[in-house]
């Protein structure tokens, strides 16, 4: 069912349920068009929404492309709740006059602190002890479940950018010793302030207890954990990916756990999830889900913070309101070529 607010006022379409005073706040400004908790628009919703729409809020599941685009005639604003934009062909909305928004920084510290829980959960056996405990096969301590904690080991961090930093700064106080690979040329403050030592991808691999990947999805990124570079790291090392599933090929993570080739992989998001790829997969590796004992897999609860969530849809929907009254979003990623009375709506 979906919930809307009659006015006779620009519309703006939330591809997903919002919280209810992000709701309230955006139908002050406009005629706003919500799916019900939880699901999303279903795809004949989206596409009778997107006829009416001047703006659009979109989250994670929603892909806009070309194709999109075209059931949104009267579209001048994509206003993304989410920090990573491949889920949305910015050129194509800037070739139609339509700004894309995002929110930058609100995800970086609640995906930091996931990361560390995955880390733990993984390297701790949290998921089988758990398992145990409920089964009611416990009766008492027993010498099993030895894992691994993160004191003494060395990390290491595919990416030094924001999340990067941020997991690099909640593992200051685990006693760990920090490596990075980044294009980019670490600068000797950040290095300082971290602790931190940059290194070459391979040898990032190949001398770390723990890889965690901070790298957004690009065509250098796709795949860069594959059946080749798996063969570069220890077979007792933990793979963590809270970024974007396609960062790694599943399918040879799921191999190297079955060989004994990889110590144990954890992950918030998964190949399926990409919607960049026009070849993305349409399931989570089936091997992965059958390989609980040496996973951990989480369904993208990387920003999943009650109180967080609630203020990236905020300011999405501040990007829209500044919008509808004639400002440029501030969280705009692209510039368009037109003269400020274009800015406005309608």
């Amino acid at each position: 069912m979906i919930q809307t607010q009659m006015q006779s006022k620009p519309t703006v379409v939330l591809t997903s349920h919002v919280h209810p005073p992000v709701y309230d706040y955006l139908r002050e400004h406009a005629q706003v068009i919500m799916p019900a908790w939880p699901d999303p628009l279903s795809e004949k919703e989206l596409h009778a929404a997107l006829h009416k729409a001047t703006a659009v809020m979109v989250f994670m599941h929603d892909r806009v492309d070309e194709d999109w685009l075209n059931h949104a005639p009267y579209l001048k604003l994509v206003a993304g709740a989410l920090k990573g934009y491949d889920n949305i062909d910015v050129q194509s909305c800037t070739e139609k006059g339509i700004y894309v928004s995002i929110v930058n920084d609100l995800l970086t510290l609640p995906t930091a602190e996931l990361t560390v829980g995955l880390m733990i959960s993984l390297g701790r056996c949290i998921n089988m002890g758990d398992k145990l405990v409920r089964s009611g096969g416990f009766v008492g301590w027993r010498p099993r479940f030895f894992g691994k904690g993160i004191a003494n080991t060395t990390v290491g961090l595919l990416g030094f950018g924001a999340i990067g930093k941020a997991i690099a700064k909640r593992l200051t106080g685990f006693d760990c010793r920090l490596l990075c690979w980044d294009q980019m040329q670490l600068s000797e403050p950040d290095a300082a302030q971290y602790n931190i030592r940059q290194t070459s991808f391979e040898d990032l691999l190949g001398q770390s207890d723990w890889i965690i990947s901070c790298l957004p999805l690009t065509e250098q990124t796709q795949h860069i954990i594959n059946s080749q570079t798996l063969k570069l790291i220890r077979s007792d090392a933990m793979l963590i990916n809270p970024s974007r599933g396609s960062v790694v090929d599943e399918a040879a993570v799921a191999d190297a756990l079955e060989m004994g080739l990889l110590g144990g992989y954890a992950a918030d998001v998964f190949e399926m999830e990409d919607w960049a790829r026009s070849d993305r997969p349409g399931h989570i590796e089936t091997q992965l889900l059958q390989s609980p004992d040496r996973t951990v897999l989480t369904p993208h609860l990387g920003s999943a913070v009650d109180s967080v969530r609630q203020q990236i849809e905020m300011e999405a929907a501040i990007n829209i309101v500044d919008f509808l009254h004639g400002q440029p979003p501030r969280g705009r990623i692209n510039e368009l070529k037109q003269t400020a009375d274009q800015h406005l709506p309608g």
